[in-house]
């Protein structure tokens, strides 16, 4: 649902403002009527079948689970493929789909899926454990090429040794208003490429209207490391995690998980290849110049509960052309389009326009390496100095959510980083800059985006006032942004990141770009300077000295034992916040206009609705 952000001219803001005007304003042309006279943005009547004809943004790229990094892709593939797992957009739990149910070892570490017998293909074969063992190699294998490698990068056998950041930065002009997807980003490249095996052949039942289509054979290598992904049998499949990873049942949802059916040379040759072979609810009808066309599928384990027959993905380049054609009746949903701030204010009273808080988050990095920022208490008194509800009331015209803390998902969490002048004070004064004398001017590089100017800007403006704190703004090319981070020239540096998966561990690494801290072993003290895996002497009861010259009898007995290492402990989002390595800002929203007649259209936060749960109401009337 979220696009890259582009500033529009005068003419496409004229466009839509006037566009959303002519709608609010066509009653009278002496007196302005409320918005809220009318319920509905654009109540037309509901269509008699089940079709359902969704503008999610512009024609997709691919059909290809892993290169799915945002929408209109994700949308598409989650259509046509079904993964392990599902995430409930209300909940944000983890919901049976191929897997039926899941367990996991008590350490978090080892993961054991039960998928369904009746689980099948497009073309009828059974859908198997080895099927996601051959697809998540290949994610290794296309290296670079996968739309998030951060999110399978806690795998053993998928770790990139060296990566140089998990977190999937932003461009420049994202988030000004509303989110937008990630650019893929370089890590740092796979000690080897994973092996690549045979699809399973004797193992598959069912029946097979279609035997001349055979699974594509994949070449054979030798693997230099252990594959933590495995098919116990057809119908069990154990996966083995570098680190412990309670939501690693939400994290396999993402589309990249989602199995491919043979080795995927088909989406290299054709990306939109209509005779792709599918496991999800719905496959592919036609794909051309006017948008994506998918049918039910017929061999959809649970297909008496999809009452979608038919949908029309329908490519609209920019926003106005969307609301128009919603406006006329043409399409019954639009996301993942750029709504000027104004035009979102109009929009806010009608029933049918829904915004979402986004997972995505922009904030400041802290150069801790630099003092004064290496002070905790510094980083709390800039971090709690800020007037977040300000900040996105004023300067972002309420487009954002204050973001008090580092995730936008999830509930039950306390921890928070309020705006509060009088602690920020004091904190400051404690660490040796009392009403900030000779605390240095703050570097703060921005990139070149005037809504980032102005955000920097205000924020300047705040830590002089309340902590009489000066500010350098250093405005750079988004292409200079990531050098300056590794050369490590500023002091703080502003970011942003797409969160596209319900998983506390992945999304602190994305920020963060590690989700563990270390501490020494408590019930063993290592000396200094010995190496965590060294030996180290263990005392037992002095024993008498036996002749002489032989050890005092006061002197221990020495017996050689193997130290632990130190034991890693997860990093959580309120260690994140205590620590305040980073400085959280807001959290951009996400934005959509659903017919009323629409049921089951969810998009929560992580905006992935399920086609599957999707009707239409024809029986829909006015109240």
């Amino acid at each position: 649902m979220v696009t890259q952000r582009k500033t529009p001219g005068l003419p496409a803001r004229s466009f839509i403002v006037t566009a959303v005007f002519a709608a609010l304003f066509v009653s009278s042309c002496t007196q302005i009527q409320k918005p809220a006279a009318e319920p509905f943005f654009a109540a037309t009547d509901p269509p008699p079948k089940q079709e359902f004809r969704w503008s999610n943004g512009k024609m997709p790229k691919n059909f290809d689970p892993a290169r799915a990094a945002a929408a209109p892709e994700t949308d598409v593939v989650r259509a046509l493929f079904e993964g392990l797992t599902e995430i409930d957009a209300k909940t944000l739990d983890a919901m049976p789909a191929a897997a039926e149910k899941w367990s996991a070892s008590e350490d978090k570490r080892v993961w054991t899926f039960q998928l369904r017998k009746d689980a099948r293909w497009s073309n009828s074969k059974r859908l198997t454990a080895d099927d996601f063992v051959i697809s998540w190699k290949r994610l290794g294998a296309l290296g670079e090429k996968t739309a998030h490698r951060d999110l399978f990068q806690n795998i053993v056998g998928l770790k990139t040794e060296k990566p140089e950041s998990v977190t999937q930065p932003v461009d420049s002009t994202e988030f000004q208003h509303t989110p937008s997807k990630a650019t893929d980003t370089a890590a740092a490249n796979l000690t080897a490429k994973l092996q690549d095996v045979h699809p399973p052949g004797s193992t598959q039942t069912g029946p097979n209207p279609h035997e001349e289509t055979e699974r594509p054979k994949q070449k054979e290598s030798v693997p230099t490391k252990k594959f933590g992904v495995e098919a116990l049998d057809d119908s069990v499949l154990q996966v083995t995690l570098e680190l412990p990873d309670k939501d690693f049942a939400k994290l396999v949802a993402n589309p990249i998980f989602r199995p491919i059916y043979g080795d995927g040379t088909e989406f290299d040759t054709d990306p939109l290849d209509t005779d792709v072979i599918t496991n999800g609810a719905f496959i592919i009808d036609d794909a051309n110049k006017d948008g994506v066309s998918l049918d039910r599928s017929d061999t959809y384990w649970n297909r008496a509960a999809v009452k979608l027959e038919h949908i029309r993905f329908v490519p609209k380049d920019t926003a106005e052309a969307a609301l128009d054609a919603y406006k006329k009746g043409e399409i019954d949903a639009v996301t993942n389009a750029d709504f000027e701030p104004l035009a979102l204010k109009l929009l806010s009273p009608y029933e049918d326009f829904r915004q979402t808080t986004h997972s995505a988050l922009n904030f400041y990095e802290i150069n801790t390496r630099n003092a004064p920022f290496s002070d905790r208490r510094v980083r709390e008194a800039l971090a709690t100095a800020i007037d977040r509800d300000r900040l996105t009331d004023v300067d972002l015209e309420g487009s954002t959510q204050p973001a008090n803390a580092f995730l936008p998902l999830g509930s039950g969490r306390t921890a928070r980083l309020s705006f509060d002048i009088e602690k920020a004070r004091a904190l400051l004064d404690k660490a040796g800059f009392p009403n900030g004398v000779n605390f240095p001017p703050i570097r703060l590089v921005v990139n070149r985006n005037d809504t980032q100017q102005r955000v920097a800007r205000t924020v300047a403006r705040m830590w002089k006032q309340n902590l009489n704190i000066e500010t350098q703004v250093i405005v750079k090319e988004s292409s200079e942004i990531e050098t300056v981070r590794a050369s490590g020239d500023f002091d703080l540096l502003r970011r942003g990141v797409v969160l596209p998966a319900a998983d506390d561990l992945v999304n602190l690494t994305s920020v963060f770009g590690t989700a563990i801290k270390t501490a020494e072993p408590p019930t063993k003290e290592i000396k200094p300077g010995a190496l965590p895996f060294e030996t180290q002497p263990e005392t037992l009861p002095p024993v008498k000295k036996p002749e002489k010259g032989g050890p005092s009898d006061t002197e221990p007995s020495i017996k050689k034992m193997p130290v632990q290492p130190p034991h890693v402990i997860l990093l959580t989002e309120a260690d994140a916040i205590f620590e305040v390595n980073a400085i959280p800002l807001y959290f951009p929203m996400s934005y959509s206009l659903v017919k009323p007649y629409v049921k089951g259209f969810e998009t929560g936060g992580l905006d992935a609705p399920l086609l599957r749960d999707v009707m239409i109401d024809s029986g829909w009337q006015p109240k």
